[in-house]
């Protein structure tokens, strides 16, 4: 059985250990991963939100939603165990996470990433994300990619 919830303090050290995963495989970690990762609740008091994939009691997928202002949040620390990859628990994470933006009134998702992470960008570009600048961003030294997704313009995304 699988399910999404939002952040529970038991499953902190997943939302760390599956970000941490993909981090280091491709990137250097940098500042602002550790104070993400090791401080969750400044997303959650902030009026964001964390999220996890729950298989069998286990996280096997996060990620968070920082709210950067009235009207946008940012998608960010995106994870799947990779033994769970390739099974729709992106689209999962994506399609609530965009549920969850709508209801509290978003107009608009951002998303900074990195185009070495194809799988990852052909998954925001299916759930209707604009690719809106490419190059360096002053956020992360690893982003050379900016997507956004317009919700007043964008249906809200199902599977068929």
């Amino acid at each position: 059985m699988r399910k999404v919830i939002s952040y529970e303090e038991r499953f902190r050290s997943a939302f760390r250990a599956l970000n941490l995963q993909w981090i280091e495989h491709y990137f250097q970690v940098e500042k602002k991963d550790l104070e993400q990762l090791d401080h969750p609740e400044e997303c959650l008091a902030g009026g964001g939100e964390i999220f996890f994939i729950i298989v069998n009691e286990k996280a096997i997928g996060t990620c968070a939603m920082y709210k950067t202002s009235a009207t946008q949040f940012e998608l960010a620390k995106m994870a799947v165990d990779p033994n769970f990859q390739g099974q729709g628990f992106g689209d999962l994470l994506m399609e609530h996470t965009e549920a969850w933006a709508r209801a509290r009134g978003a107009k608009e998702i951002l998303i900074l990433s990195n185009t070495l992470l194809g799988p990852a960008i052909r998954l925001y570009r299916k759930h209707g994300f604009e690719i809106t600048h490419l190059g360096p961003h002053p956020d992360y030294q690893r982003c050379n990619i900016e997507l956004r997704k317009d919700l007043a313009e964008a249906p809200l995304f199902t599977r068929e």
